[in-house]
């Protein structure tokens, strides 16, 4: 048996990953068409795409002008990355932060987390975004799962208790989701990435972030 015969009807076009990757942003370029991304904003966009097969996601993500140079520039101080969930934390090219002196933290499943946010009657997700500003000053916030940890970090900045230099805030859900992007989208003086409606997820923030991560490191690759 060949590396490329399954026994099957179908055949693929390559078994090379770095092929797979080249044929799928080809057609991503392809069936997306025309766009008003700017070109730093498509290589995000693009990626969310490629995670989620969705071009309907892709097509609704928002970015303030200053979102990318903002995660690039938090990246390469090597400030930190929250993310809401722990599924963030193992999908991230965390390596990429570590290298600038930064590293990825999720506190979701923390003991005084659960504890507070069981005396509270609130989420845990809620309280993970509590100690995180408490820990760290600026950063970038990655929140693809739980729109109460959106709301609550959007709490913390309008009452001065937090300012990140870049929000991914791309939860999914029926409950909050869409309206906890809707205020992300009008929250000012915060760079942030948001897309519309009940779409998003984990995954495509991952991919939101992970593209900023590289293009953060062709940055620090080209200054050298």
């Amino acid at each position: 048996m060949t590396n490329t015969d399954f026994n099957t009807d179908f055949v693929p076009l390559t078994v090379d990953p770095d092929k797979i990757y080249d044929y799928s942003f080809s057609i991503i370029k392809e069936e997306m068409g025309e766009h008003n991304f700017t070109d730093e904003q498509w290589l995000v966009v693009r990626r969310v795409i490629h995670a989620s097969a969705d071009f309907e996601l892709g097509r609704s993500m928002i970015f303030t002008d200053d979102a990318i140079e903002a995660g690039i520039q938090s990246i390469l101080a090597g400030r930190h990355v929250i993310a809401d969930v722990q599924m963030i934390e193992s999908g991230s090219g965390r390596k990429r932060f570590q290298k600038h002196c930064g590293d990825l933290h999720c506190y979701i499943a923390d003991e005084d987390v659960s504890k507070e946010a069981k005396e509270h009657g609130v989420t845990r997700a809620i309280m993970s975004m509590r100690k995180a500003t408490k820990l760290h000053e600026g950063g970038i916030y990655a929140i693809g799962n739980a729109p109460t940890a959106l709301l609550e970090l959007i709490r913390l900045i309008k009452e001065g208790l937090a300012k990140p230099d870049l929000i991914i805030g791309m939860p999914v859900g029926f409950v909050s989701a869409a309206e906890s992007k809707a205020e992300l989208a009008l929250l000012k003086g915060i760079p942030f990435i948001t897309n519309e409606g009940r779409k998003g997820g984990s995954t495509v923030t991952v991919a939101a972030l992970n593209a900023i991560s590289i293009m953060a490191d062709e940055r620090a690759k080209q200054a050298k």
